[in-house]
């Protein structure tokens, strides 16, 4: 599931276990429950760190959930329910009154690609940990919300063609050269602690 913590101006989200927190409709439910909070009680210089216990970021959408429907078409519809009730929490998290920073510690995967996409600053390990959009190797048409995301956060088209039509699967040094992410370090200790660095930066900046 998820939690969040608040230390002064600083809001912390986490999603917690070592699971590969995928979303399914009570993970989304809880992850828009807690960002609502974060925007009711958003004040001048407050800053959210999303972070992720264990492995991984988070591997998208919980296919197995969705296959649980036994049929083709109810896996489809369940599918797409996952991908309508997502939608208002990439649209909650992009109207934050805030900066916000993903601290990426594991694989960041479909979804939890585009749920990191949707913070202001991206912030991944050098050591450990993908990028990854794999819709085109079972394809999956995405939804019109996620391609006008990446579309407005990944400037660069040939990125996205990399993303989207050859599935690249982007570590940590190579998303900085191409301007993915605003740094990557090398251990998750490190990526944490940039996260806060910059949370105070922007902070400060605000108070000035």
């Amino acid at each position: 599931m998820c939690t969040l913590e608040k230390r002064g101006n600083l809001f912390i989200l986490t999603l917690t276990g070592e699971d590969q927190h995928r979303f399914n409709p009570d993970l989304i439910s809880s992850l828009l429950d807690l960002l609502s909070q974060v925007k009711a009680q958003a004040t001048s210089g407050s800053v959210l760190i999303t972070l992720a216990q264990g492995k991984f970021f988070s591997y998208g959408f919980d296919l197995d959930w969705a296959q649980a429907a036994g049929s083709e078409r109810g896996a489809a519809k369940r599918l797409q329910d996952m991908a309508d009730l997502f939608k208002p929490v990439i649209a909650t998290l992009l109207s934050l009154p805030m900066p916000t920073i993903a601290a990426i510690t594991g694989h960041a995967v479909a979804a939890g690609f585009t749920l990191a996409l949707s913070h202001d600053y991206l912030i991944m390990r050098k050591d450990r940990g993908i990028l990854w959009m794999p819709e085109v190797d079972i394809a999956v048409t995405l939804p019109d919300y996620i391609n006008a995301l990446f579309k407005e956060k990944i400037g660069d088209a040939s990125v996205r063609r990399d993303l989207f039509l050859r599935g690249l699967k982007m570590k940590g040094d190579e998303a900085e050269k191409r301007g993915v992410v605003k740094a990557a370090y090398d251990g998750e200790a490190e990526v944490r602690e940039a996260s806060v660095c910059l949370a105070e930066l922007r902070e400060k900046e605000v108070a000035r």
